[in-house]
């Protein structure tokens, strides 16, 4: 039986050993490193299926070592860091980072959401799936292709912007709420800073709206969360 492999990456020695161990004890295989230049020498050698990456890391930094291995994999990748402000998750998130801890954690949350991102990104790196584009006026999705085009020129969305693009125009002129996005991307509600939802839809409103302060596709209903509307104001 395949035994998937997490690469955890974090300077102090014993949270990452701590780490290590709830991971083995649910199967995974670990790989630790304790710097950054350590984790992308790991990270090749052992091409693993989940990195876990701290922020704050001797020789290059989490944010670094993050953007490195997102520009050779879509793998998931979950952020640690001891700060809590929110320029650092959305500086995380904007590299491609697929979530976001803050020290102390919870061993046991921190597995929950290794084995949440990985349900995520088996279901969409494996299922099957029919041909599909959805077309919105200047704004082409090609569900298939991963791709999105704006006017013809193609726009680069990280794995979960896409995906909360994907869920929105599958749905058009549906309201959801932050919960139900972020329990629908990401796969659990039990844990979690639905606040991403909040960074992601105004990310992919920079990439793909004309005026992102006043978006067409993308719409806020105040109180109540998002919708798509195709272009149709």
């Amino acid at each position: 039986m395949h035994r998937e492999t997490v690469l955890v990456v974090d300077d102090e020695k014993e949270i990452a050993e701590l780490v290590r161990d709830y991971l083995e004890l649910d199967g995974f295989n670990v790989i630790l490193a304790f710097d950054g230049q350590e984790a992308l020498e790991k990270y090749d050698k052992h091409q693993p299926d989940v990195a876990i990456l701290d922020i704050m890391l001797p020789k290059l930094d989490g944010m670094e070592v993050c953007k490195a291995i997102r520009a050779k994999s879509a793998i998931p990748i979950i952020m640690l860091s001891a700060k809590k402000s929110d320029a650092d998750k959305i500086l995380g998130l904007g590299l491609g980072a697929d979530d976001y801890v803050t020290k102390p954690f919870s061993p046991k949350e921190l597995v929950a959401r290794v084995k949440a991102q990985l349900r995520r990104y088996r279901q969409f790196t494996y299922a099957p799936r029919k041909a599909e584009v959805l077309s919105f006026h200047d704004l082409l999705i090609d569900l298939n292709g991963h791709t999105v085009y704006v006017e013809g020129r193609p726009v680069s969305l990280s794995t979960k912007e896409f995906e909360i693009l994907r869920f929105l125009a599958l749905h058009p002129n549906q309201v959801f709420t932050r919960e139900e996005i972020f329990k629908h991307v990401w796969g659990y509600n039990e844990y979690g800073d639905i606040n991403t939802v909040t960074v992601h839809i105004s990310k992919i409103r920079e990439k793909i709206e004309k005026d992102p302060s006043n978006p067409v596709y993308i719409q806020t209903v105040w109180g109540v969360g998002y919708k798509f509307t195709g272009g149709d104001t």
